[in-house]
């Protein structure tokens, strides 16, 4: 029985991706810049290169995986942190599957926005 197991997990390579990191418990640490780094190049490289659409061009991969980057880092300066939680939790935790920083940076914005509006005639 061992000797199966072993030749399965051989055989099977593992494919380990990233985790994401919340940008509001970013501590600018080397190895969460380089987590975070390798979350975005995994990430857009399964939205534009296996998704339905093929988009999978170097210039496309480089231009989205900056703009997840700089979203990244506008994100860490997110000021409040329930709004924030509620939208990664819509985006990243549910079958929505749109767990990139550019969506978690603008739907926090417009969140943290709309939470400052009221209805008025």
């Amino acid at each position: 029985m061992r000797k199966l197991l072993l030749v399965a997990l051989f055989a099977f390579p593992v494919v380990s991706f990233a985790k994401f990191v919340n940008p509001l418990e970013f501590d600018g640490s080397e190895a969460q810049k380089n987590e975070v780094i390798q979350y975005i190049k995994d990430r857009v490289h399964k939205e534009y290169c296996e998704g339905p659409v093929d988009m999978c061009q170097e210039t496309t991969l480089r231009m989205m995986e900056r703009k997840n980057l700089d979203a990244f880092k506008q994100a860490t300066q997110a000021t409040d942190k329930k709004i924030m939680n509620k939208v990664i939790s819509d985006y990243c935790n549910s079958p929505v599957d749109m767990c990139n920083y550019v969506t978690i940076n603008m739907m926090y914005n417009k969140n943290a926005k709309a939470s400052k509006e009221t209805l008025e005639w």
